[in-house]
């Protein structure tokens, strides 16, 4: 469509094209090829219903994302090609890229543009990131060549994937050179607090640059430890934010993107001279149907963008419904002590998954507080939820008389204590075994750098929510929680009272570990920032407690491998994240 649009220097009005385009961000599902078409043909339909020239989704959306060892399957290759040829036999009035594997030499993570009920072309990604939680250097190669551009309603297009908008000199600025007035941008960019700010701040400087209009398209939803956020958006070619999704929904983004004569950048901008050679554009087949009339312009969507602890607490929300429900479960059980860690993680599954779905099981021992076990009742009336109590003296006792012979003249020590833990570990999963229920772990990301935890105990389980939020944002996350909700879910008394996991008389946290407050930077320091002992001295980190956090962090290395995967919230989180070798010896 061409009409008078944005004014020039001058004040005059400018001739512009307008592409009409629908940001798919869709929730795939890894593995489920005939889900995921039935996915992709649905928000189709709904970008043909508005009118649409295009609609673009996420990378590798036929496979989901990250597909990981299923590319070593030749049969799982050749199954998301024929899914692929399925969904662009049913390509209508409107023409769709959608993220596929392709294979030839070797595979290729890969965008199709599929319209008239065939593939017309495809994009091989360029620039393959290997590292953080990505692993594509193991699986694929880089394209290769310059990109080529299709004409999707008298507008040059050109299409790219994730990493290469992330490249100043990659694929958008050839293809913007070459001629496109719009570049879309197929992802799978998983969430980690801060990366939305990161991702609009780079588009706006590659549109700014390439002097065209940006279409992002994220995946959204959880897969094992990732989430990913959406806030799919659009900027246009002078760096400017038109429109965003939501995060942490799926949505179909629909924007009137305005083109404006492509010389003009040439002209004006002297980093558009000298001009580059044209590249090749694929005209799409005639529409059939043609596309319905429509208004001349379509209203954008900006949806605000979450506060911080909201932000991190809806990853959470989400990582936890879709790693439940995409691995066929319907219920989950969890041990509530009346501590701050099981409040938080009992409050996340019911909002992920609703109270009827949530279980809670007080487990008390000899040593538990009745102020504890009161606490976890509480929260079960503030939640809604099915609290049962379970005493574990019986079985605890039998241990200890079981075991007698051997711990004799030994006194009481660790040992005693974790016989605790690993009672309720196995109550828990017997619940589990016998009803069907996952059993979530409330471990947090401090005690798990620190083996602050029972292997067998209360590590066991398959789904560890908070792994990844240290202690303090522990206390942080409960407290807005409670502020969004207008009342105490999580009671201020178990916020205020001191640490404790309660295996012997008078425990508290301190007396094995420093205080969270001084213990939470130095593992950031170590584990985020991956700074050396010495380093940490030199940042004014007092050197007994730099040695005590950095012994205690590699020591816990072999129980760490052995934990449940979790919500990845932060920028190096345990797991795919952080690769430390189990037997080292390096005390750096």
């Amino acid at each position: 469509m061409w009409l008078l649009g944005r004014r020039g220097r001058g004040g005059t009005l400018l001739p512009v094209d307008v592409l009409r385009v629908a940001a798919c961000q869709v929730n795939t599902v890894v593995g489920d090829l005939a889900g995921n078409i039935e996915r992709v043909l649905a928000a189709l339909a709904q970008a043909e219903d508005s009118g649409c020239d295009l609609a673009v989704f996420p990378e590798l959306a036929i496979t989901g994302y990250p597909p990981e060892d299923l590319l070593l399957k030749p049969g799982f290759v050749a199954d998301n090609r024929r899914a692929l040829d399925a969904l662009a036999a049913r390509t209508g009035s409107c023409a769709a890229v959608v993220g596929f594997v392709d294979v030839g030499h070797d595979l290729y993570n890969a965008a199709a543009v599929c319209a008239g009920g065939a593939v017309v072309g495809t994009y091989r990604k360029r620039h393959l990131p290997n590292y953080s939680v990505f692993d594509e250097a193991r699986y694929f190669q880089p394209g290769a060549g310059d990109p080529t551009l299709f004409t999707f309603a008298g507008v040059q297009v050109g299409v790219s994937i994730c990493e290469d908008a992330w490249n100043p000199a990659g694929p958008i600025a050839r293809a913007a050179s070459g001629g496109a007035g719009v570049v879309v941008n197929l992802n799978a960019s998983p969430y980690h607090a801060g990366r939305l700010a990161e991702r609009e701040r780079m588009l706006a400087t590659r549109a700014l640059d390439a002097g065209c209009a940006l279409v992002y398209v994220n995946q959204v939803g959880g897969q094992d430890e990732l989430v990913f956020d959406g806030a799919s958006l659009v900027v246009d070619d002078h760096g400017e934010l038109i429109a965003r999704a939501p995060q942490f929904a799926e949505h179909i983004l629909v924007v009137d993107v305005e083109v404006s004569p492509r010389f003009r950048k040439r002209l004006l901008d002297p980093r558009g001279r000298p001009p580059a050679e044209p590249l090749p554009a694929v005209p799409l087949p005639e529409r059939q149907p043609p596309v319905a009339p429509r208004s001349v312009t379509h209203a954008p969507l900006v949806a605000p963008v979450l506060a911080p602890l909201e932000e991190i607490y809806e990853a959470l929300v989400v990582g936890t419904h879709d790693y439940v429900t995409k691995n066929g479960f319907r219920e989950v059980v969890l041990g509530v002590s009346g501590g701050v860690d099981s409040s938080l993680v009992a409050t996340i599954a019911v909002d992920a998954l609703g109270a009827d779905r949530v279980h809670g099981v007080a487990m008390p021992s000899r040593f538990s507080s009745d102020s504890s076990l009161q606490h976890a009742l509480q929260l079960g009336r503030n939640l809604g939820i099915d609290v049962r109590t379970i005493s574990i003296e019986p079985a605890h006792a039998a241990l200890l008389e079981m075991l007698a012979p051997v711990l004799a003249g030994r006194g009481p020590n660790l040992t005693e204590e974790n016989l605790q833990s690993r009672v309720r570990g196995v109550v828990l999963m017997a619940l589990s075994n016998e009803l069907g229920w996952l059993v979530l772990t409330t471990g947090n990301k401090s005690e798990a750098a620190v083996g602050f935890s029972t292997l067998y105990g209360d590590t066991a389980g398959g789904f560890a929510v908070i792994k990844d939020v240290p202690k303090g944002l522990v206390y942080d996350l409960c407290r807005d929680r409670n502020r969004r909700a207008g009342r105490e879910l999580i009671s201020e008394a178990v916020l205020a009272k001191a640490p404790s996991a309660e295996l012997r008389p008078d425990q508290r946290d301190d007396q094995s570990l420093p205080p969270y407050e001084v213990l939470d930077p130095v593992l950031a320091a170590y584990v985020d920032q991956d700074r050396t002992r010495a380093e940490l001295e030199a940042a004014g980190f007092d050197a007994s407690l730099a040695k005590l956090v950095v012994g205690l962090v590699d020591r816990a290395e072999y129980k760490r491998r052995q934990t449940a995967p979790g919500v990845r919230i932060s920028g190096k989180a345990f797991g795919k994240d952080r690769r430390v070798p189990i037997t080292n010896r390096y005390r750096g």
